[in-house]
């Protein structure tokens, strides 16, 4: 699997396929050349769970408030 596919996936997708890569290598049960590949792509992995984490704080931080407090809208990130 290639690096594009990650970015295709949704967050739940990545978090559980970030879990079986740790799971694998904690058991130390694989040879060191697919160990170093699961490390590599449970890096790719965690990259996007961060980023997808990341944006979803930027948004739900400029969600706008009326006068009553409650949510009114959304403000662009890049304004």
């Amino acid at each position: 699997m290639s690096g594009d596919d990650i970015k295709k996936m949704s967050f739940e997708q990545a978090m559980k396929e970030l879990e079986q890569v740790v799971g694998q290598l904690e058991r130390g049960d694989v040879e060191l050349e697919k160990s170093i590949e699961l490390y590599e792509r449970g890096a790719k992995l965690k990259e996007r769970c961060a980023a997808t984490l990341k944006a979803a704080e930027e948004k739900v931080a400029k969600i706008t408030a009326g006068a009553d407090g409650k949510a009114t809208g959304t403000e662009p990130l890049d304004p």
